[in-house]
């Protein structure tokens, strides 16, 4: 694995332990909100929709922020302007249409090569392939790169005709790239003109509007476009309008604030909120700005859960032979494919064919695309050297456990000399998962190392098994009497896998 790839791999970690850390239970708005969204994400049709609050965390300045200075020179008060556009038309008028002062305000504000925050990570992380931004700044592509995105990036009208090849995510930035201030959309001419300037940005605009479901994030729908293009929509599609998702802060008092403000202010943004429901924008409040994280990390945790990690390894096929080994492995991969579960694996010795065979066999009869059914990472052998075979190893297992929400642990035996001994690779799997906060579910009955690990679940059951309820505690439990059937486990164990693919934490 490549430095970049260690670094991904090791970052989604830290990602992960911070997500365990947040986690908290959600309203029911905010429940709903994941169920749909989620929904639309697993079939492909959501879009992100980032505003300037997404990109503040990572060190960068709002829009007030951004043109406090050039109020200054105008010598009014920033924090009294509610009209932000006309401020920076009235810093162009005062400098007779001269535009390089602001266009030097926006390079100073965004140009800092400041690293994606967790937010941008964690959506980049989804199989989300449209966003939309008002934003100048890079986070949002390079928070896809280092995922490993092919991304195709729209700064401008032009661009919007070519198509990047094996492109992953396409990144509209409709008003403009920090590498190109003189284009960027800052002032009321800007705004005035952009209706037909920037005609094919709003029509692309509209279009996914109309077949998308958008999450709105860091976005306070002060934008004009956005109004007129969301005004169209509804005008076309008048009571059949797609949903979209909007997550906004409930009204905090500020310091020092009288009760009247305060009420005042709390009225008016209900009114701003009942209004977006014209345009079929259903708002998710929040109390703090840390529960994007948690929300979002709820849809991580939900979009792994349809992958599946599989660890296996066997020499010996004893007691049950190894063509009935292998037949189990097979059947398994093509029933967990049949049920819609994605399967990771990284070939383990002596099985991991067979549980590959039966998952593509079953996608190609369903004639599903392989991808969407199977991650496939043959370990690299030919590595003379033990100590970096084995660095090399662990990086790679991080990485493809990382992908997936639950873990299955089937057999576990190889060879070391003459003699058959538990695997210490299937054991540092089980390990790798715990720290990536998967599901572990070790099956007992195919022995080895799996029973040995499964004996370890069992006996402390709240530390490794808290997403499980007590059904699916009981028949893991049942998955760990020795049987002489193998064929047997097939059906509990992608019953027990589909419970927690369907399950949303927290709820």
């Amino acid at each position: 694995m490549s430095g970049r790839g260690q670094i991904t791999a090791l970052g989604r970690l830290e990602d992960e332990k911070a997500g365990v850390m947040s986690r908290k239970a959600f309203s029911r708005e905010a429940i709903q909100f994941l169920d749909d969204y989620f929904r639309e994400m697993v079939a492909g049709n959501a879009a992100v929709f980032a505003g300037a609050g997404l990109s503040v965390p990572a060190g960068f300045v709002d829009w007030k922020e951004l043109l406090r200075p050039l109020a200054d020179e105008l010598d009014l008060d920033i924090d009294r302007e509610s009209d932000l556009v006309s401020v920076a038309q009235f810093h162009v008028n005062a400098s007779g249409n001269n535009r390089h002062r602001l266009h030097r305000a926006v390079i100073e504000a965004l140009s800092a090569d400041n690293p994606p925050t967790l937010n941008h990570r964690l959506l980049a992380r989804l199989p989300i392939a449209i966003w939309w931004t008002t934003n100048y700044d890079k986070l949002i592509e390079k928070a896809l790169r280092e995922n490993g995105k092919v991304v195709d990036v729209k700064t401008a009208v032009v661009q919007l005709a070519d198509t990047r090849p094996r492109r992953d995510a396409i990144v509209y930035k409709m008003h403009g790239d920090v590498d190109r201030p003189n284009e960027a959309i800052v002032t009321r001419d800007d705004f005035e003109c952009y209706p037909k300037k920037g005609a094919a940005f709003l029509n692309a605009l509209a279009g996914d509007l109309v077949s998308r479901t958008f999450l709105f994030v860091g976005f306070s729908f002060t934008d004009p476009n956005l109004d007129y293009v969301l005004s169209r929509v509804r005008q076309m599609f008048a009571e059949n309008q797609r949903r979209h998702f909007a997550i906004f802060r409930r009204r905090a008092r500020l310091p020092d604030e009288d009760d009247d403000s305060f009420a005042y202010a709390r009225v008016r943004q209900e009114l701003v909120l009942r209004d977006l429901q014209r345009f079929n924008v259903k708002a998710v409040l929040i109390d703090d700005y840390s529960e994007i994280t948690d929300l979002l990390s709820e849809l991580e945790r939900r979009y792994r859960r349809q992958t599946l990690f599989v660890s296996s390894s066997a020499a010996d096929f004893g007691p049950w032979g190894e063509e009935a080994v292998q037949n189990f492995m097979r059947a398994l991969g093509a029933a967990l494919v049949h049920e819609g579960i994605k399967v990771a694996t990284g070939l383990g010795r002596g099985v991991g064919n067979a549980l590959f065979t039966g998952a593509a066999e079953e996608a190609m009869r369903a004639g599903t695309h392989l991808e969407d059914s199977l991650i496939v990472r043959p370990f690299p052998r030919a590595i003379a050297d033990a100590a970096e075979r084995d660095r090399l190893w662990d990086q790679y297992r991080h990485d493809i456990i990382g992908r997936a929400g639950t873990a299955l642990f089937l057999f576990g035996n190889q060879r070391d000399g003459k003699n058959i001994v538990e695997s210490a690779g299937i054991r540092r799997e089980f390990e790798i998962a715990r720290e990536h906060a998967l599901v572990v579910l070790p099956i007992g009955a195919t022995g080895a190392m799996a029973r040995t690990l499964w004996q370890e679940v069992e006996g402390n059951p709240d530390l490794f098994m808290p997403e499980l309820d007590a059904e699916g505690r009981a028949l893991l439990k049942k998955l760990g009497t020795p049987t002489g059937d193998l064929m047997t486990l097939v059906e509990p164990v992608v019953a027990l896998t589909k419970r927690l693919a369907a399950k949303l934490p927290g709820r």
